[in-house]
């Protein structure tokens, strides 16, 4: 496994990991690759269906000449304190850093000092920035902004709402979770591990879609234009996982590939060496900071995770133009993401929650209840086409 950068170049050309690269760890790497692929998707779908009259542009109100606000000021000396506050710590604590990134930023580990000259430094920019170029009576104008020149707001929105909630869902995971969050919320929230996919997408879903109602945007057919977006993103995402080994695995599969089977035997049982989360036993002669593998082989359930994903996004792209039904699209988008869901649930590693008598993952629950919706949406959307 690569957890980051230095151990994929290590692969690559035999230089020595745990160097200077590793700080760009690769479950992370990818994760901003998924957005950008979202974003691809998305921009292609939201211009085709401007040019088709399913969408189009809307009035957008920009004032030029005019005086920062306080809160553009705070919005800033915020950020000045935030960039501050971390990279006086992190050049002080540069080998925390570098074997947990994502750690040491989520943390409140940091410098104080640096961060209240950061926020001054940065709010007095904004003042001093909007003062040069305030005009004696401000401009105000109205622009016609197009729904694909909108995408990177979508995005942004998406990332920030889709990792919160992907954070407090994989809280309410199981028990132990929950108890570990009653004990330390702060800690848990701030922490660098635990994502739970789909309490990112329904949050991410719930709060772009009041942006995109807000901005006059048609609803079912920006949730069309979004289905091949999101599900490209989730499979470049699940990339990630793989690459950096992150736990997302299977349960144990000792046997041995079936007659049929014609990939790699690594895809079919593997051990995750060199794993991120050091879980597992020790490699003999390894000496690096990532320096284990599993026991036993398991399933690696994010690369199948990604091919379905990849063959869901083949489906959808090619449906995308024969559907002339608003919102069908996207209802077929959630019958096929549940479908595939439920059935890797069978053999991941996943801590069962009881309801009602009956044993599943929190994944398993949200999948069936996605099913549902998916079919209901599909005989909603049809009768009222």
């Amino acid at each position: 496994m690569y957890p980051d950068l230095s151990y994929l170049v290590h692969a690559l050309t035999g230089i020595e990991p745990d160097n200077g690269l590793s700080i760009v760890k690769t479950f992370g790497l990818m994760l901003i690759m998924s957005f950008l692929a979202g974003a691809f998707f998305l921009r292609l779908e939201l211009k085709r269906r401007e040019e088709e009259g399913q969408l189009k542009a809307s009035p957008e109100r920009i004032v030029e000449g005019q005086a920062a606000t306080p809160v553009e000021i705070g919005t800033n000396a915020m950020l000045g304190f935030v960039l501050g506050f971390k990279i006086v710590y992190i050049f002080g604590h540069f080998q925390e850093f570098q074997s947990d990134t994502a750690g040491v930023i989520l943390s409140s580990l940091g410098s104080v000092p640096a961060g209240l000259a950061g926020a001054a430094l940065l709010g007095f920019w904004k003042y001093w920035d909007s003062k040069k170029h305030q005009l004696a009576k401000p401009i105000v104008k109205t622009v016609m902004v197009s729904p694909y020149q909108r995408v990177g707001d979508i995005i942004i929105i998406a990332a920030i709402s889709g990792i919160l909630g992907a954070k407090l869902a994989a809280m309410f995971e199981s028990i132990d979770h929950i108890k570990a969050f009653v004990a330390d919320p702060i800690g848990q929230l701030l922490s660098g591990s635990g994502l739970a996919i789909y309490g990112g997408l329904i949050l991410a879903f719930t709060v772009v879609f009041l942006y995109i109602r807000k901005k006059g945007m048609h609803p079912r057919h920006t949730m069309d234009a979004c289905a091949p977006a999101i599900m490209a993103g989730y499979g470049v995402g699940r990339i990630g996982c793989q690459l950096s080994g992150d736990g997302d695995w299977g349960i144990v599969n000792t046997m041995p590939p079936p007659s049929w089977w014609f990939l790699p035997d690594s895809l079919w049982a593997h051990h995750y060496p060199h794993n991120v989360l050091n879980e597992g036993v020790k490699i003999a002669d390894c000496t690096w900071n990532y320096c284990s593998q599993l026991s036993q082989p398991v399933f690696p359930t994010p690369i199948y995770e990604t091919i379905l994903a990849f063959i869901i996004v083949g489906i959808l792209w090619a449906l995308r133009k024969r559907i002339r039904i608003p919102g069908m699209l996207f209802f077929i988008y959630v019958l096929l993401t549940a479908i595939e869901r439920f059935y890797i649930e069978k053999i991941r590693v996943n801590p069962d929650i009881e309801i009602m008598g009956f044993q599943a993952s929190q994944a398993e629950y949200v999948s069936v209840l996605l099913f549902i919706v998916g079919i209901a949406g599909l005989i909603w959307t049809y009768r009222k086409k």
